[in-house]
């Protein structure tokens, strides 16, 4: 759908989307292999850029339509980590994909609303992945609020309290 502000999909530049997100973390090379490993993508060469001490200031890789960027963190600059959405075939195969390659399993496998699982991860860069699978003909779970499960609010809201910077061991 085309509004007055973005600019139309078929007129982004080399395909892109509308929105790409951008992290910055520290070790961004590590990041790139393990999103490349676990999700079966790879990063887009002529993109890398290095800077004379090594460091990334820039790099991406292309998940489907989207381009995630990808920077280390430079002295003065904080981590930017981020919260991320992706579209699988199969949750608990990436699960399994990305805690083999040092990621904690946040939410187990879920069934979501609208006939789709849901689980999430936490990478050793502290991105937090929404990992969503269709499921035809799931039926849609009982609300927390009417005696369901609390899982999917719970074990976010548990994570990122983990994150908070007051929370972090030695501080």
């Amino acid at each position: 759908m085309d509004n007055d502000i973005l600019l139309p999909a078929r007129s982004v530049p080399v395909d892109g989307a509308v929105l790409n997100p951008f992290v910055i973390v520290d070790d961004a090379a590590g990041l790139i292999t393990f999103v490349s490993e676990v999700f079966g993508v790879r990063e887009t060469a002529e993109a890398r850029t290095p800077m004379p001490d090594g460091k990334l200031i820039h790099a991406e890789l292309r998940l489907g339509t989207v381009n995630l960027m990808v920077a280390d963190r430079l002295d003065g600059w904080p981590a930017r980590p981020g919260l991320l959405q992706v579209w699988v075939r199969d949750v608990a195969a990436v699960l399994e994909r990305a805690t083999t390659r040092g990621a904690t399993t946040v939410t187990e496998p879920t069934a979501f609303y609208g006939e789709t699982t849901l689980g999430r991860i936490l990478d050793p860069w502290r991105n937090i992945w929404w990992l969503w699978a269709p499921a035809p003909g799931q039926p849609d779970p009982t609300p927390s609020w009417e005696g369901g499960s609390d899982v999917v609010f719970s074990t976010l809201d548990e994570v990122l309290r983990s994150l908070a910077p007051d929370r972090r061991p030695g501080l």
